[in-house]
C-alpha cells in the first residue's frame, strides 16, 4: 500500500498545500478519487483515512487534502492553529486549491505507473460538494463525481439584514467551533469574493451543465445540509443518481476523533455505494 502522508505541494495563494495518497503500489494504472473535505474539516477529520483505505483496498488511488486556508498549517494539519489564514479563505482559493491537486496528480512522475489519467473522479463532503460541482463543471478531465450531504447552494449560507451590515461595517464575523470551542473569523472578503463571483459560484448552474455521471449520497437526519439539497440536485439534473441512507446524520455516524478500525454503518453503507457507483460508471 502506498500511504503518501502530509506531503506538501505549492499552492497559487502563498500557502502549500498538504495531501495524503493512498493506493497499492502493483504498476497497475488505478482510477483516481481526489476528495475535499467541508467547511470546519480537514483531510484527517473522524474516519476519513479508514475511509480512504477503503477506496485503496477496492483498487482507487485516493487522494485527500486541506485547503490551504483552512486553518491548519503544514506542522499542524490537523484542528486549527492559523485562524488568520481560516479568515481569509473564500470559494475560490478552494477551487484554485483543487486544481493545483488535479495538476499534481496528473503530472507528477510517481504516479506515471499507479494511476489512469483518463478515470478522475471527484469526491467530497458537504461545503466541498459544492467546490466538486463547480470544478467538474469547467474541467474536463473529470470523469465523475460523488458527493457526501453536499451543500446545493452558497448564498443561502451568508448572514443577511443586520448581521451582514454588521460584517461589513466591522470587516469581521465568528462562528463557534463546537468541538473546539474556537471562535472562527471570516473577513469580510469572503462574502465580497462570493458576490463578485456569484454567477460562477452558483451550484444550480453547475450541475445543469454536467454530463458525467453524479452520485449524491444523503442522510435522513442531516441537520446540517437537509435532504431538500440533495432533491435539488437531483432535480436539477434528472441524469444524476441519489441515494437515500436512512437516519444517516451529517457526518453519516462519523465524528472525531475516531478510535474504530471500522467505519460507522452509515458512512460504511455510504462508501459502499459510492464504490458500487465508481465502478459501474468505468
Amino acid at each position: 500500500m502506498i500511504v503518501l502522508k502530509n506531503h506538501l505541494i505549492k499552492g497559487k495563494h502563498n500557502k502549500p498545500i498538504i495531501l495524503d495518497v493512498f493506493a497499492e503500489k502493483n504498476h497497475q494504472k488505478k482510477p483516481v478519487i481526489i476528495f475535499c473535505h467541508g467547511y470546519k474539516g480537514y483531510k484527517d477529520w473522524g474516519c476519513w483515512n479508514q475511509m480512504a483505505l477503503e477506496f485503496a483496498k477496492k483498487g482507487f488511488c485516493f487522494v485527500k487534502f486541506n485547503f490551504s486556508y483552512n486553518g491548519g498549517t503544514a506542522e499542524q494539519p490537523i484542528d486549527f492553529p492559523d485562524l488568520e489564514a481560516f479568515a481569509k479563505n473564500n470559494f475560490t482559493k478552494e477551487l484554485d486549491d483543487l486544481e493545483v491537486v488535479i495538476d499534481f496528480i496528473l503530472s507528477d512522475a510517481m504516479f506515471t505507473n499507479e494511476i489512469d489519467k483518463n478515470s478522475l473522479s471527484l469526491m467530497a463532503h458537504s461545503r466541498g460538494g459544492g467546490i466538486v460541482l463547480i470544478k467538474a463543471a469547467e474541467d474536463n478531465r473529470i470523469s465523475k463525481i460523488v458527493t457526501l450531504a453536499g451543500v446545493s447552494d452558497f448564498a443561502m449560507r451568508f448572514p443577511k439584514g443586520e448581521i451582514l451590515e454588521h460584517w461589513k461595517k466591522t470587516g469581521i464575523i465568528h462562528v463557534e467551533n463546537a468541538r473546539t470551542k474556537q471562535q472562527m473569523p471570516h473577513h469580510y472578503q469572503f462574502y465580497e469574493n462570493f458576490k463578485a463571483n456569484q454567477n460562477r459560484l452558483t451550484i444550480e448552474s453547475a450541475v445543469k451543465q454536467l454530463n458525467i455521471p453524479y452520485l449524491i449520497v444523503h442522510g435522513t437526519n442531516d441537520p446540517t445540509v437537509l435532504l431538500k439539497e440533495a432533491e435539488n440536485l437531483k432535480q436539477w439534473n434528472p441524469k444524476n443518481t441519489l441515494e437515500i441512507i436512512k437516519d444517516a446524520d451529517h457526518s453519516f455516524g462519523s465524528k472525531h476523533p475516531w478510535t474504530e478500525e471500522k467505519l460507522p454503518i452509515h458512512l460504511s453503507k455510504a462508501v459502499k455505494k459510492a464504490i458500487r457507483f465508481l465502478k459501474t460508471s468505468l
